[in-house]
């Protein structure tokens, strides 16, 4: 609709485009899916990502005052127990009561690694969500790119 409503510009030629078929309703009822149709993949849930760490607080544990309690590394693991060594770690800190922890996914092939492009997408998942205070980039002494401080939340 928008090629068709286009002007050239002065010495220009438009070029022919194909006529696009109208779409008009048809009266015939629709046809029933059939059973070997193509498969729709389920909507995945909308989650929010974790906030960043109110910036005191991240100042107060890149400065050690708020010591890190906890480390996990995810060097040299694939996705899926990265994912699953992640979520137990979260959940075990939580229950010990810790607040500030630091995973450390390094930087990947150029720094474009996958599990530091999938860590945001777990740390957002449901079962872990309401544990998370808060993420935020490592300092460089703590890993830089490839590690983020996790704020958990107190345990009730």
């Amino acid at each position: 609709m928008v090629a068709r409503t286009v002007r050239p510009a002065p010495g220009r030629v438009v070029p022919h485009l194909p006529p696009e078929p109208e779409l008009v309703p048809s009266k015939a009822s629709p046809p029933s899916p059939s059973p070997s149709g193509p498969k729709l993949a389920r909507p995945r849930p909308i989650t929010t990502a974790p906030e960043d760490i109110e910036p005191g607080r991240k100042r107060r544990i890149a400065r050690a005052r708020d010591p890190i309690e906890a480390r996990l590394d995810l060097h040299g693991l694939d996705q899926d127990r990265a994912r699953a060594a992640l979520h137990a770690f979260l959940q075990r800190a939580h229950a010990d009561g810790l607040r500030a922890v630091l995973v450390i996914t390094g930087k990947g092939v150029e720094g474009d690694g996958i599990l530091k492009r999938r860590t945001p997408d777990w740390l957002s998942e449901p079962a872990v969500r309401p544990l998370i205070a808060g993420v935020s980039p490592a300092e460089r002494r703590h890993g830089g790119e490839g590690a983020l401080y996790i704020a958990l939340k107190r345990r009730k």
